[in-house]
């Protein structure tokens, strides 16, 4: 049974990994974020706090990536570049471009020093100068639909011999998830809608989507996360506010959204007991797949 994703009302298709619309949203200064600049872009430093939790996916689907043809690797949604100098030390004779929506984050991805260039860019529409020998992607592609149309799309880019390799979480059936549509279609009607659909197929359906191209590798993993206290908020909800939680906020009032944050809080205390310490363990899934094009 398909369960619900929610649509803003008047909604439109994402367009980049920048989830909601750029206008019409609360600061962070008036939101229960208060490390946030503005809810408009992405920030690097609230988006970093896990960094390790974040990064760790990364580095198992860089792991399953064969050999080269020649060619640049693209980091796909790089975002504050978190993932460049792995893909640069693993890739050191290639030519690195980081492309992403977000101008906070390209900034934080320019400091690292591991891109040869950034492209600021509408990851959904963008196109290579050049046929890449790699586009990699972790956690971005689940802010885009039509996944079906994307994922060939990205595919076809490739040079002879080269990988499409894209992680994205799957956890949205979790509570984690789950709580942020159900509390806000039912706090804000006239904003938030319910339809059936999944923006993440399971790993198999990437596999028969992309098997046409190439040799396919696509797997699921499971991960058991140990979150830290976080003293004034659920270790989940910080976890969840810099990325899933963000287009909720977008669109709601400072009083609107201090009332939505606790009840969220309230869901999330009973779906995730705090441990004595104040931390938490936190199951969340990610779908993996890695498609190499023949030579």
């Amino acid at each position: 049974m398909m369960m619900p994703i929610v649509r803003w009302a008047a909604a439109r298709s994402p367009r980049s990994p920048r989830p909601g619309p750029r206008s019409s949203r609360p600061t962070a200064a008036s939101s229960p974020l208060s490390e946030a600049n503005d809810i408009s872009d992405w920030n690097p430093e609230t988006y970093a706090r896990f960094r390790g939790l974040r990064l760790r996916p990364a580095l198992d689907l860089l792991a399953r990536i064969p050999a080269l043809p020649m060619g640049c690797v693209v980091d796909l949604g790089c975002g504050g570049g978190a993932v460049g100098p792995a893909l640069a030390s693993r890739f050191p004779d290639r030519r690195l471009v980081g492309v992403d929506a977000s101008p906070a984050m390209m900034a934080a991805a320019g400091q690292s020093g591991a891109y040869s260039a950034l492209v600021k860019a509408d990851i959904a529409e963008w196109t290579p100068d050049e046929a890449p020998a790699l586009i990699f992607s972790n956690a971005a592609l689940q802010w885009l639909g039509d996944h079906d149309r994307l994922m060939p799309r990205l595919a076809a880019m490739l040079a002879p011999g080269g990988s499409l390799a894209v992680q994205m979480p799957r956890q949205y059936g979790a509570p984690s998830h789950r709580f942020l549509r159900d509390i806000a279609a039912a706090m804000f009607p006239d904003r938030f809608t319910l339809e059936d659909a999944h923006p993440v197929a399971p790993a198999a359906h990437y596999w028969e989507l992309l098997c046409p191209f190439g040799e396919v590798q696509a797997w699921e993993t499971e991960f058991i996360q140990h979150l830290e206290p976080t003293p004034g908020a659920h270790p989940v909800r910080r976890f969840t506010e810099s990325t899933a939680m963000r287009p909720f906020l977008a669109r709601l009032a400072a009083d609107e959204a201090s009332a939505f944050v606790a009840a969220y809080e309230s869901s999330l205390a009973a779906a995730y007991p705090l441990r004595p310490d104040g931390s938490v363990l936190f199951t969340f899934r990610r779908c993996f797949f890695v498609m190499t094009r023949p030579d």
